[in-house]
């Protein structure tokens, strides 16, 4: 079951091959054909929770960018900010 409590339907397909394959003799062509489905289908789910993750220096760029965020705004408290500095914030828009 995945964390939000509802299943995917790769979580689903998966369930569904597991149950099948409790119906099989272990010895017989059908147990290994839905036992390669079902290592297919664990291999697609692992992938989907890796491709999930966000990368590290992802995370490094944004604390650096909220850190002269929060810079400016320390220094903006202190002393008057001219509107050249604002101009050295890298903001992206995607």
């Amino acid at each position: 079951m995945s964390i939000t409590g509802s299943e995917t339907k790769l979580e689903k397909a998966l369930d569904r091959a597991l149950r099948e394959l409790e119906t099989h003799e272990v010895d017989s062509d059908k147990y290994a054909a839905v036992l390669d489905r079902v290592a297919k289908l664990h291999k697609l789910k692992e992938e989907e929770k890796s491709s999930a993750r966000v990368k590290p220096d992802t995370l490094v760029h944004a604390g650096a960018n909220l850190l002269g965020i929060l810079m400016i705004i320390r220094h903006e408290n202190i002393n008057v900010i001219t509107s050249r500095a604002m101009s050295l914030l890298p903001i992206r828009t995607k």
